[in-house]
């Protein structure tokens, strides 16, 4: 790709960008949110067609202009975009053969040709289901694995991958990068889009770094790699962000933890489709005024359960317990109610749940206080524009305006927007699930900023979270879910990785 240059209405997202890729190799491009990492590779898989752009794409030696999908996917370059394309109520085998159905020669579906196929695309990727499985009925990690055999039924020889690993457990990340290294052996070329620096150093033959649109350098894996053979990561973090970060979590000063803000007890939770089953037993914790509460686990340990039944209610069924907000009884039985409690819960599924996409920001800063912006029941715009910009400003949104539609920003801008939404309901305590999910070094250093702002305005902070680096880095106190329970404590001082997850094991995880 050599001069890659894109712009929407007001933002230039591509200027000038270079990338080359060699055959067989698995390439990562990294950068922080809106660096234009995913912009760049819908150029190249003609998501953005030839004209939309300026620049030129070479492939095997010859310049290519894609119209659309199916001509990039012509000659085997096939993307899997973050946001999988799957149809959860059709069978694994109608997912990957829809729209490249496997046809008798009088253009009808042969069904036996069509599962026997995917037996075998399934055995490549190592997924252990039948044909005819529904896409609703897997994990997010085997739909992943899903759209990789839908890729290799279109005899893939450039995958993209647009952040595969987000939304999976270790186990799963694990288990992907040693098919990408498999792919590799079998002369498959890969491009990996990741912020996880870990990733890139496991498996990366080179790295190429965007930053604010632009293409900074490329480095080969032995220029990625320091004298000790572990990834240099300042270098990298460096490119990305323009700065040394010589500390990943910001230092939380001037903060006094002071009396109880939110005081549960004996909360419990049913599952809402099982209702035999607990999905939250027996949960009791306090969040103090300027304290920032971790909450680890494992993967279904009830965390995000635990977090939304008490936000309103917003999940399960039978909920019991009590609930205090400075020191008083607390009827949180509906979302309404729980904001007027003085209680917010930024979700962590912030596309589905936390922002209405194809709103502006304006729209969606608001939301969660429109009696804030409104003048006898009847919304004030002017008042509401100055609010969002305001929160624009506040938090370094990178937009082209308030009037630009959150589903065209970052991933990192998208949860900026959601804090603005919650920091504008001026809530006593904010519930974060997963509040850096997916999001870039630079990026989560300004949402640490900003959590560690509201500790010293006097909030109090309850952060779930899966990476246990960034609960030790920010926590004053961490909190060990499993199967549904508290089953551990640790002041900052005493916590750690073991210690955390010798809690989990020994309460039978």
């Amino acid at each position: 790709m050599r001069g890659i240059t894109k712009a929407f209405p007001g933002v230039k997202a591509l200027d000038n960008v270079t990338l080359a890729v060699r055959a067989g190799e698995i390439h990562a491009v990294c950068g922080e949110n809106g660096a234009g990492k995913s912009t760049l590779m819908k150029v190249l898989s003609g998501v953005y067609p030839a004209g939309s752009y300026d620049g030129h794409i070479l492939f095997d030696g010859e310049e290519r202009r894609f119209s659309g999908i199916p001509d990039s996917e012509a000659l085997g370059i096939i993307i899997i975009h973050q946001e999988l394309a799957l149809v959860p109520l059709l069978s694994i085998a109608e997912n990957i053969f829809l729209g490249n159905e496997a046809a008798s020669r009088f253009g009808v579906i042969d069904w036996p040709l069509a599962m026997a196929r995917t037996r075998d695309l399934l055995a490549r990727v190592g997924l252990n289901e039948a044909p005819e499985t529904l896409v609703t009925d897997l994990g997010i990690g085997k739909q992943q694995l899903v759209e990789i055999a839908k890729a290799l039924s279109k005899k893939v020889r450039l995958l993209i991958l647009d952040e595969p690993t987000a939304s999976l457990n270790e186990s799963d990340s694990a288990a992907l990068l040693t098919l990408l290294e498999a792919f590799r052996e079998q002369g498959i070329t890969s491009i990996l889009i990741s912020h996880k620096l870990n990733e890139i150093a496991r498996v990366a033959d080179s790295v190429t770094i965007l930053r604010d649109g632009a293409s900074v350098e490329t480095l080969p894996r032995e220029a990625m790699l320091g004298p000790d053979g572990r990834l240099n990561e300042d270098r990298i973090i460096k490119g990305m962000v323009g700065r040394d970060l010589a500390h990943r979590y910001p230092p939380r000063e001037g903060v006094a933890i002071g009396e109880p803000l939110l005081e549960v007890r004996g909360w419990s939770v049913r599952h809402p489709l099982h209702p035999d089953r607990l999905a939250v037993e027996d949960v009791s914790l306090t969040v103090r005024r300027g304290e920032v509460v971790g909450m680890a686990g494992l993967l279904g340990a009830g965390r995000t359960e635990f977090a939304m039944s008490l936000f309103g209610g917003a999940y399960g069924t039978r909920v019991a317990g009590e609930a205090r907000l400075k020191g008083e009884p607390a009827d949180l039985g509906s979302v309404e109610k729980a904001i007027r409690a003085g209680l917010a819960y930024a979700t962590e599924d912030r596309k589905g749940y936390g922002l209405v996409l194809h709103e502006d920001i304006r729209t969606n800063v608001s939301l969660a206080n429109l009696a804030g912006v409104a003048a006898k029941g009847v919304i004030d715009e002017d008042r509401e524009r100055a609010v969002a910009e305001r929160y624009r400003e506040r938090l370094r949104i990178r937009s082209s305006g308030i009037d630009q539609a959150t589903v065209n920003l970052s991933g990192g801008n998208q949860q900026k927007v959601v804090l603005s939404k919650w920091l504008f309901a001026d809530p006593d305590v904010l519930i974060l699930d997963e509040p850096t999910r997916g999001i870039d070094v630079g990026a989560k250093y300004e949402i640490y900023a900003i959590i560690n702002d509201l500790a010293r305005q006097g909030k109090g902070v309850l952060i779930v979270s899966s990476e246990m680096p960034e609960l030790l880095g920010m926590c004053d106190r961490i909190l060990v879910m499993n199967r549904g329970r508290i089953v551990g404590e640790f002041p900052a001082a005493e916590a750690s990785q073991e210690a955390i997850m010798r809690a989990i094991v020994t309460s039978g995880g």
